[in-house]
């Protein structure tokens, strides 16, 4: 309740490289009201490098995951960067 309260003020939430780490079914519960409170009264910016269709690894629950994608890309603007990753481009170009 306190961090929900404390998002409260905040126009934009950005979730940055979700997927890299599982959440417990707790965790995904939690996210999943968040996001649902926030559903169209906030703006929400998610970066990922799984697809929709790989989300299920990450929030467990087939169904919570549907509810989740189905919030989340209603009024989406969805984009989507294909290619070599600039981070190991760079690396590889120091070595």
């Amino acid at each position: 309740e306190r961090f929900k309260k404390k998002c409260h003020k905040y126009q934009l939430i950005i979730l940055d490289e979700m997927g890299y780490v599982p959440f417990s079914k707790i965790g995904s519960e939690l996210l999943f009201q968040l996001i649902s409170d926030w559903y169209e009264t906030k703006s929400i910016i998610i970066t990922s490098n799984l697809e929709f269709s790989q989300w299920n690894k990450v929030f467990i629950d087939p169904r919570l995951t549907a509810a989740l994608v189905d919030r989340l890309i209603h009024h989406a603007h969805i984009v989507s960067f294909t290619g070599e990753s600039y981070r190991l481009k760079n690396a590889l170009s120091n070595n």
